[in-house]
């Protein structure tokens, strides 16, 4: 029996009454393909960078099938992991997949299916008095988190915004405290593109920093550098929308200055014709139009739910959320699921049982 999480729903960026108001006041049609869509009372945990998402598109959900009602706890991807390999929740959520070490602690293969879920950017936010414009590379991106690049004024950023007065402050860098899809995200991109960075900090969803200060969630980073004059940090687009932050061009791998938007994550994940649990990195693309910190955002549900209902709901659920309820996704900076990546989902919801019957066909 899957017990029910003690901290409270995770809500960002909109209040209830708003949520719950926009969701009455559309009617998309639902992919679900019939009423009988199970019910519920369904807890889930993990991910914070499809936080603002999750939240509208579950209230929406639940706006059309009261007898569902999702509490999603956005407590990052780490913690999500642990809370599912545990079985303390209904589906947990990270934006890794999970590797071969958490399957096994969580029963193996065969008990778990993982499906993409949406598609978000990383953008680089930042808080200079006086700077509203800024250009970073590679180069620069990764210098200053090696804590190589301490100044503003730096040279190689003044050759980067020639138009821009940068001042003579020290730049402080704020990043994730907490274990982190987003993290990884963004370290798999440093590793791409830095041989320093990759050999000294690597990429994974926690690494120690070699400059900065901690805080956790993609809020907790919002939070820091909104209050931190002359810092720097990487923060899921959405946040950086919601909060009215100023967010860097970053120079992609075809020598152009994109900031981070739906279309270069879009222009970035057509990079990738083979997504899988196993194959999902899109940093670093190489196309004009690719922004290159984008990712897909994941989660992992049971195979097997013992409570027939509960399954139903939760296979319907998430069978919406991949074809219909990405309509929820663009105006919250997310982007739509590419047709194969949906496929993908499908085909691995088709392997869930609830009650000992495929939900599916």
């Amino acid at each position: 029996m899957l017990r029910r999480p003690s901290t409270m729903r995770f809500l960002l960026g909109v209040g209830i009454a708003a949520i719950v108001a926009s969701a009455c006041g559309s009617s998309p049609s639902t992919s679900t393909g019939s009423t009988d869509v199970g019910q519920g009372s369904l807890t889930g945990a993990g991910a914070t960078f499809p936080g603002p998402f999750y939240t509208k598109a579950f209230a929406d959900y639940s706006a059309r099938y009261p007898q569902v009602t999702v509490n999603y706890q956005a407590v990052g991807s780490g913690a999500g992991i642990q809370q599912f390999i545990k079985k303390t929740v209904d589906f947990g959520a990270s934006d890794v997949p999970m590797g071969s070490g958490d399957i096994t602690s969580a029963g193996g293969a065969d008990a778990l299916t993982q499906i993409p879920t949406t598609l978000g950017v990383i953008s680089i936010a930042f808080n200079v008095s006086g700077v509203n414009d800024l250009n970073l590379d590679a180069d620069t991106l990764a210098g200053i988190f090696l804590g190589q690049i301490k100044k503003w004024n730096d040279p190689k950023l003044t050759a980067l915004n020639s138009g821009a007065t940068l001042p003579n402050k020290s730049i402080t860098v704020v990043h994730r405290s907490d274990g982190s899809g987003t993290t990884f995200h963004f370290t798999d991109y440093l590793s791409k593109v830095s041989a320093t960075w990759k050999t000294s900090v690597g990429n994974a969803k926690s690494v120690k920093w070699p400059t900065g200060v901690g805080a956790s969630g993609n809020t907790g980073v919002a939070q820091a550098i909104q209050s931190t004059d002359g810092a720097v940090g990487y923060v899921e687009l959405a946040y950086v929308v919601q909060n009215n932050m100023h967010q860097a061009a970053l120079k992609n791998a075809n020598g152009k200055l994109v900031k981070a938007s739906v279309a270069g994550a879009t222009a970035a994940a057509g990079t990738n014709t083979s997504v899988s649990p196993t194959n999902f990195s899109i940093t670093n693309a190489a196309c004009d139009a690719c922004y290159p910190i984008a990712g897909f955002s994941w989660v992992m549900l049971y195979t097997s739910y013992s409570d027939a209902s509960k399954g139903k709901a939760v296979v319907n659920l998430f069978k919406w959320l991949v074809t219909d309820g990405q309509t929820d996704s663009t105006d919250l900076q997310y982007a739509p699921l590419p047709t194969a990546v949906q496929q993908l989902a499908l085909s691995n919801l088709k392997t869930i049982k609830a009650g000992g019957s495929t939900v599916l066909g």
